[in-house]
């Protein structure tokens, strides 16, 4: 199963969760995508996150996490030990969401409710570190991201299979044409791969 984990302000009807999805649907494989509605409260999308991982074995379990998506996926990656695809992970985002108190985003994300102080706390609740096992992750960071310099990004995923995309944005508009390295990677065995950097 793949679990997908949209970005902040963001939802399940985003650019990226759309490909994923018709890609999955083009081999028959829909009813192994999942891409939930994230809460607003980082506690509660932790509890979400949790209660959707115990559908699958670990074994069998692929995140794929884009901005602060990437931030979650890495911290349930480490709990349940699966595979993360981190798509311009977010790197300490209690640091610039701060700036983002109200409610703002998409209508989806709206209706959720308003970004208040207390979910900083809930952010660093859910801090990693580092990681414990790179081979599971494949980190693709973007150096014309506008919202996150990718050097941190590659800093702390430094001992992972590390795609740096030359250009590009946040959203990572061409995410077309890494997916097919992304679902290989999601299929293949948690125990191979691991330690490449490539650029493109």
């Amino acid at each position: 199963m793949i679990l997908y984990l949209h970005g902040f302000l963001s939802s399940p009807g985003s650019a990226k969760a759309g490909l994923l999805r018709a890609a999955l649907e083009r081999e028959a494989q829909a009813d192994d995508f999942l891409c939930p509605q994230l809460p607003v409260s980082p506690r509660a999308t932790a509890e979400l996150l949790l209660a959707l991982a115990q559908l699958e074995d670990p074994q069998r379990l692929s995140l794929i996490g884009s901005s602060l998506g990437g931030y979650y996926a890495t911290w349930l990656a480490e709990r349940l030990g699966c595979r993360a695809v981190l798509l311009n992970p977010a790197v300490r985002p209690y640091d610039f969401l701060g700036v983002q108190f109200g409610g703002q985003g998409e209508p989806a994300q709206r209706a959720l409710g308003e970004v208040r102080p207390e979910h900083l706390d809930e952010l660093r609740a859910l801090e990693t570190g580092g990681v414990t096992d790179p081979v599971r992750y494949l980190l693709i960071a973007a150096t014309g991201d506008e919202v996150i310099d990718y050097r941190l990004m590659v800093e702390k995923y430094a001992a992972c299979t590390i795609r740096i995309v030359a250009g590009s944005d946040h959203a990572l508009s061409d995410f077309a044409q890494y997916l097919p390295e992304v679902l290989r990677f999601c299929a293949a065995s948690p125990a191979t791969g691991g330690g490449q950097c490539a650029s493109s």
